[in-house]
């Protein structure tokens, strides 16, 4: 049967190497993944996430199970993009063929060249938003956090989240063209 996270958090904190891999396979992708929607690029994302994890694996001795662990490696996560943000000033969005470019991750949901369309411009206004608004729907919608994780991630409390995702879905209903808003 497989550990828990916090089960094998436990043994990574004692010096299990074979835990810390484990934990390593279990959430790399999903913090490479939110780096790379939000840097633009490969090659920053894997910097972030190296980071990310060498934060994590100096710190795993403090972490104290008071929430998920996934929550508080994007909590951390959270924390070097900040510091990543302050220090190179990354202002710029991603290009349309940024997007096009992205991997999926199984089969594609889109079943008409409209949809992809209409996709890619919504990515696009997503990129478009205040930084504030685009994490956190990065963390809730691309990452799947609940509400409580992203606030937890973020540091905010989860009424704030809530208004942070309805403002942002606010925006985007308005600068989506009204035939594509059903």
């Amino acid at each position: 049967m497989d550990q828990s996270d916090e089960d094998l958090s436990r043994e990574a904190a004692t010096g299990d190497l074979q835990a810390a891999s484990e934990l390593l396979d279990r959430h790399y992708q999903k913090i490479f993944s939110y780096f790379r929607r939000l840097s633009g690029n490969d090659s920053d994302a894997s910097d972030l996430s190296q980071k990310t994890f060498c934060k994590v694996w100096s710190g795993i001795g403090g972490y104290g199970g008071r929430s998920r662990f996934s929550t508080w490696v994007h909590s951390i996560a959270h924390h070097v993009y900040v510091d990543w943000r302050r220090v190179h000033n990354r202002l710029d969005g991603q290009t349309d063929e940024w997007w096009l470019a992205c991997p999926g991750e199984g089969p594609s949901p889109f079943d008409s060249a409209a949809d992809k369309d209409l996709a890619g411009h919504l990515y696009g206004l997503i990129e478009q938003l205040e930084e504030e608004a685009r994490e956190t729907v990065h963390l809730h919608y691309y990452q799947g956090l609940s509400l409580q994780e992203t606030a937890d991630a973020l540091g905010i409390a989860s009424s704030t989240v809530k208004y942070r995702l309805r403002n942002a879905l606010d925006v985007l209903r308005n600068r989506l063209p009204e035939e594509k808003r059903s």
